[in-house]
């Protein structure tokens, strides 16, 4: 089967950077562009608009050195405007070859905001296109507003399609400028222009405005269009443009007749540079790109994977260059533990596996995700716990601290059925709850061991809300005692700690 070539134009640098408080830099400009080019495999770049800034100017003629450089002229464009050559002028000065002329695709924009006839517009249009071609500049043009233009006033159009066909034009582009359209609109709309007009070039440009960008990209491959506009991360002004990541993978899954350059593997990763460069936070449930979206949380789930890959679609994770995960928290089972540990070269008896799932449910209530990373500490807090019997337990504490007082801590401790309760100051929160339980074992006349190292330790990578081992080792005059606590907050997880060594003495 010979399949359709598609185009696509990504116009995260133009478009993209429309996003509200983004602005990429001249030499991210350079970076994100070559890597769409040269990595990614895009047809064509829509890099600036011109006369915005110097800044612009900059990065466009960056662009421009390395495109001509490397034999990729032809491949970047620049949004212009119908100002009496002023664009022109700005374009020869960067270098850039292609134009993509900004005009009006509805009846309204061009009686309201300009204030012309068509006739008028049509004649300002050819008059800017003729001076292109002198310039040798290569024309594309946009119908700015064409959906709504399509709703309000289709004779416009399609008298504008018909002056279009005799002018020295390569692409008509038709943005869904405001994102109203619906698929059923899109796929009429489309597949009326295709068949009246089968010889053009037609790009297909859609926003996300009610969601639907993906949607009404799959109608406008259906109808046949040329060429679509999309943005990495779907980027762009108010709710952003379709993204490409998921809309290359509908492409390549429901598409079998359509032929793209772009390559699947490299998404995530140009994903993740823009995201770095832009500021612009991927939402981790994001398809194709997203944190979280080729993992696992559910236990069923990870189980379902173990037995003939129930629970896996097309999307599997590696033709993007990533990796399956299987979350630990509340709602993990065996399996997903098992499927972890696997990772992890580890291997626990049936009754360890159970002890460890139990413990990552109860942290999970308090945390949402416990990661691969927490599963060492955590099978060594359970392990450890194997080794005494839980009979004194700090029942309660409260813990202060105030700028200029210092700090204290009251603790109740229940040895059996007796509770005890203290109260102590000290140099820091956890000095002052050690002062406290000195106080009730010096009631009781016993000694403490003596606090002779203290580390805490978190797993590589984490972030503010990781779990926190923290190891203490203790000296009494026979030996020294090292005990764990494991927690979200380091304090807690250091009094953990000493309720298994309170433990230990005990005997």
């Amino acid at each position: 089967m010979t399949k359709r070539a598609l185009e696509i134009m990504d116009t995260t640098l133009r478009d993209g950077e429309q996003t509200s408080g983004i602005s990429f830099s001249a030499s991210e400009k350079l970076t994100i562009a070559q890597l769409l080019i040269e990595e990614l495999g895009v047809d064509r770049i829509e890099v600036a608009s011109a006369r915005v800034s110097q800044g612009e100017f900059d990065a466009v003629k960056n662009i421009i050195e390395w495109a001509t450089a490397t034999n990729h002229l032809d491949q970047v464009e620049v949004l212009t405007f119908v100002d009496k050559g002023k664009s022109f002028q700005w374009m020869e000065n960067t270098g850039a070859k292609v134009q993509n002329l900004l005009t009006k695709g509805s009846l309204n924009h061009l009686t309201y905001q300009l204030k012309k006839t068509a006739k008028q517009h049509f004649s300002d249009i050819a008059d800017n296109l003729k001076e292109a071609a002198e310039r040798g500049i290569t024309s594309n043009i946009y119908l700015e507003d064409w959906s709504n233009g399509m709703r309000n006033s289709k004779e416009y159009v399609f008298e504008y399609f018909d002056f279009l066909s005799t002018q020295p034009v390569r692409r008509i582009m038709l943005p869904d400028t405001l994102g109203v359209l619906i698929p059923d609109e899109t796929s009429t709309f489309l597949k009326e222009i295709r068949e009246k007009y089968p010889q053009i070039h037609f790009d297909f440009h859609a926003h996300n405005d009610y969601d639907l960008g993906v949607a009404n990209v799959m109608e406008g491959i259906k109808a046949g269009m040329n060429g679509l506009h999309l943005t990495m991360n779907g980027m762009g002004e108010r709710a952003g443009n379709a993204p490409l990541a998921s809309v290359t993978a509908v492409i390549n899954d429901y598409f079998p007749d359509v032929k793209i350059n772009v390559k699947e593997s490299e998404l995530y990763k140009v994903s993740k540079l823009v995201e770095t460069f832009s500021g612009f936070k991927i939402p981790v449930n994001k398809p194709v790109v997203g944190e979280n979206v080729f993992t696992q949380t559910a236990g069923i789930h990870a189980d379902g994977d173990n037995k003939h890959n129930l629970y896996f679609n097309d999307l599997m994770p590696e033709r993007f260059g990533r990796k399956r995960k299987y979350a630990l928290g509340k709602s993990s089972g065996k399996a997903s533990i098992e499927k972890n540990l696997e990772e992890l070269g580890l291997k626990l008896s049936p009754e360890d596996i159970k002890k460890v799932t139990q413990k990552i449910i109860k942290l999970g209530d308090k945390k949402e995700v416990v990661t691969q990373d927490d599963l060492p500490y955590i099978i060594s807090d359970v392990l450890d716990s194997n080794l005494y019997k839980d009979t004194v337990k700090i029942k309660s504490y409260v813990l202060s601290h105030a700028k200029g007082l210092k700090p204290t801590a009251t603790v109740a401790i229940t040895f059996d059925q007796e509770t005890v309760e203290e109260h102590a100051s000290g140099d820091g929160q956890y000095d002052a709850f050690m002062n406290a339980i000195r106080k009730v074992y010096t009631a009781k006349s016993k000694t403490l061991p003596l606090l002779v190292d203290y580390a805490v330790r978190i797993p590589p990578g984490s972030n503010s809300d990781a779990l926190c081992e923290t190891v203490i080792t203790w000296k009494t005059e026979e030996k020294e005692i090292v005990t764990r606590g494991l927690d979200s907050d380091q304090t807690v997880s250091a009094i953990k700690a000493t309720q298994k060594m309170l433990n230990i003495i005990r005997g």
